[in-house]
């Protein structure tokens, strides 16, 4: 072994282990001080994502999931938690400061097609906190978990009446695809977007989320 080597080797022994996106977890406050948590979704949290989808509103569930149906199937619970943190990266809030810790929100990036570099965006938050900046940190979670895992571009697909979704993708700076039969479509730039939210010097949520992600 030549001396570079031996280097090399004792570097590579002593180096701190990188830490996973998928074991980080973000506490911080909602714009009216809620506390919460922000965690990546496993497998686990079939019974916390059907209770946040029964706590929606009957509007909110229509235009999330084109149905104001109180309980979806649970094969539709099942692809929400089958989350393996590249070809479906998804990031979930808890209330910290609730009875229960519900949780009170989620966003999903689902890669269109295997190691692809485009995937499909989508995001809920619980009615009672909606206007709190939630939506805006759950995103720039799942940004910068899409960078890291090579996912570029993600598409938005939402209906037409569906305005906070609307200002939320404009906010981040998603260019207009088209409409069809009442669905709006865009395309986000996941790096760009990302931008979008890191220049935001009124959103101290996002910058919690960032900073613990050292992004």
């Amino acid at each position: 072994m030549t001396g570079t080597d031996g280097q090399d080797a004792g570097r590579t022994k002593g180096a701190v282990p990188r830490r996973r996106i998928e074991d980080v977890e973000i506490h911080s406050r909602l714009n009216d001080g809620t506390a919460v948590c922000l965690r990546t979704i496993t497998p686990d949290d079939a019974p916390l994502i059907r209770d946040g989808i029964a706590r929606l509103s009957a509007e909110s569930r229509y235009l999330r999931f084109f149905s104001p149906a109180p309980a979806l199937p649970d094969a539709v619970i099942e692809r929400l938690v089958d989350v393996d943190g590249h070809d479906h990266i998804a990031w979930g809030a808890i209330c910290s400061s609730c009875p229960d810790r519900p949780a009170i929100g989620a966003v999903h990036a689902v890669r269109h097609r295997a190691d692809g570099p485009v995937g499909e965006f989508s995001v809920a938050v619980l009615d009672a906190f909606h206007g709190q900046g939630l939506a805006r940190m759950m995103t720039a979670a799942l940004l910068v978990h899409c960078l890291a895992e090579g996912l570029v571009e993600l598409d938005v697909h939402m209906l037409s009446e569906n305005a906070a979704a609307r200002r939320l993708v404009k906010a981040l700076g998603a260019s207009w695809a088209g409409e069809t039969a009442g669905v709006a479509e865009y395309r986000l730039d996941v790096a760009a977007g990302l931008e979008s939210l890191r220049a935001d010097a009124d959103a101290p949520g996002v910058r919690d989320v960032l900073a613990a992600l050292d992004a």
